[in-house]
């Protein structure tokens, strides 16, 4: 028997979390799509993201302003929910943290990627 569990984010952007998902390196499919579980269960997600085990997918589903992960996590082994929600938060504010201070006239200047995986950016306004 499958069982679907839904993880609220704060990421609420989609095209914020489409860039994260690609950034690592996730392909996805967007639209009204089924997304798999265990004993071939399925649910409804707007964006499908395959897993290593063709019988189990994450789903992404907007639910009241954010979006939720949806999947049958007794079968999705390639992340952790806690290491799958960090690290699609950790890319997803990178990219609104980007868009928001290249909107207000900064330039991207220097970009560093810390040890610890931090991210340090240093920007320039532009004149």
């Amino acid at each position: 028997m499958s069982h679907f569990t839904r993880l609220r984010t704060k990421l609420v952007e989609r095209r914020f979390l489409l860039a994260a998902l690609d950034d690592l390196g996730l392909s996805y499919e967007e639209g009204d799509v089924s997304v798999r579980g265990l004993g071939g269960a399925t649910t409804k997600a707007e964006i499908r993201v395959p897993t290593s085990d063709p019988r189990f997918d994450l789903g992404f589903v907007s639910e009241a302003g954010a979006y939720e992960v949806v999947a049958d996590w007794f079968g999705v082994k390639d992340w952790t929910q806690e290491e799958l929600v960090s690290s699609l938060t950790r890319r997803y504010a990178y990219h609104a943290a980007r868009e928001n201070l290249e909107r207000e006239g900064f330039g991207l200047v220097t970009e560093e990627v810390q040890p610890d995986g931090r991210i340090h950016l240093v920007l320039r306004r532009m004149a």
